[in-house]
């Protein structure tokens, strides 16, 4: 018998809940194609605010090391741990953990391919394996592709994914749907899929994730991107997207709760190419939000809607124009450990 994670009882949580860490890369010289200098400020900046409620483990490229501990010295609550990456996308390249009902946490390490082979990989298809040496993490390898950008769970067996980046061909030839379904089962505990049609038009190098245009706040509601401008080249696969949300029940069979975000602010073009910064695309953690900001009229009135959807939590913004140029957002760059002990491996 093949043992996967959903045999041995365990599931996919939620991202807002509770964390024992935060895991954050460092940007490398390989896939940033705007100012790494300015990019490795606005991540520093993001590792500063997560650290204030909880613990933070910095992945950082040997080569980067030293760089990295000078522009972090004096922050507290952060651990710098030296692993060989390509680039300082965790929530993309293909390790997500799992609970089971005790509690215990666990590790599953997802094929990767660099969004469908357009950037090198191969150092990111091993960090699971150099967590697991250092924590002591139980790992699970899965035999697919599942970047953690491109879903979003409830914790209680609900993924929403967009069939843009979920049923490629520079992921997926050869996987039906179903196929897939059965491997997110499998290895995430998901108990039924909700489809969704397309990510954000700029949203080119990762082929339409679902974190720029939804996010779970608790089991049964969701946030999700909208915009008031029929003008704006994202207006009609949104309004596509909410009609399938509010059209949608879930793994309980609840019709969803849908909260429309319709504030979508955008890069300076002074900067280069204008880029879209998702407040959906924020990161929730033990008694905060960690939410882009790029200091125009939208910032304040975003926060005071956020406020009253994350009740408890600390609205901390943090400066986000070069990691959106370079094509995410907060939530792309953070990876949640699980609270809990670990899985006896």
């Amino acid at each position: 018998m093949v043992h996967t994670p959903f045999s041995d009882g365990f599931r996919m949580p939620a991202r807002f809940a509770p964390h024992a860490r935060t895991f954050i890369g460092w940007p490398t010289e390989l896939s940033y194609r705007s100012d790494l200098t300015r990019t490795r400020a606005e991540y520093a900046g993001v590792m500063r605010a997560v650290a204030e409620f909880e613990p933070v483990t910095v992945i950082v490229d040997p080569d980067d090391a030293d760089g990295a501990r000078t522009a972090l010295e004096g922050c507290g609550n952060i651990e710098i741990l030296e692993v060989p990456i390509n680039d300082a996308w965790l929530r993309d390249s293909g390790w997500i953990f799992v609970k089971n009902e005790d509690d215990e946490v666990a590790l599953v390490q997802f094929q990767f391919n660099g969004w469908g082979g357009k950037f090198a990989c191969d150092r990111d298809m091993r960090v699971a394996e150099h967590l697991a040496g250092h924590y002591g993490f139980k790992v699970y390898n899965a035999p697919f592709i599942c970047e953690g950008g491109g879903i979003t769970v409830d914790g209680e067996g609900t993924l929403i994914t967009t069939e843009q980046v979920m049923l490629n061909a520079n992921r997926y030839n050869g996987l039906s749907r179903e196929d897939i379904e059965g491997h997110l089962r499998d290895y995430l505990g998901i108990e039924k899929v909700i489809w969704l049609g397309l990510g954000l038009v700029e949203d080119e190098g990762t082929d339409g994730h679902a974190d720029n245009v939804v996010e779970y706040l608790a089991p049964g509601v969701v946030l999700a991107q909208t915009v008031n401008d029929p003008k704006n080249p994202n207006y009609q696969l949104c309004q596509e997207n909410l009609r399938r949300l509010k059209e949608a029940t879930d793994a309980k069979g609840r019709k969803l709760e849908v909260i429309e975000m319709e504030r979508l602010p955008y890069t300076d073009p002074t900067h280069g190419e204008q880029m879209p910064v998702p407040y959906v695309n924020a990161y929730a953690i033990n008694d905060a939000l960690i939410t882009p900001m790029l200091g125009g009229p939208d910032d304040e009135s975003a926060r005071s809607v956020l406020a009253k959807l994350f009740p408890g939590r600390k609205i901390v913004g943090v400066d986000s124009t070069f990691i959106a140029l370079d094509g995410g957002g907060v939530g792309c760059i953070t990876q949640q450990q699980p609270a809990g002990p670990l899985a006896v491996r």
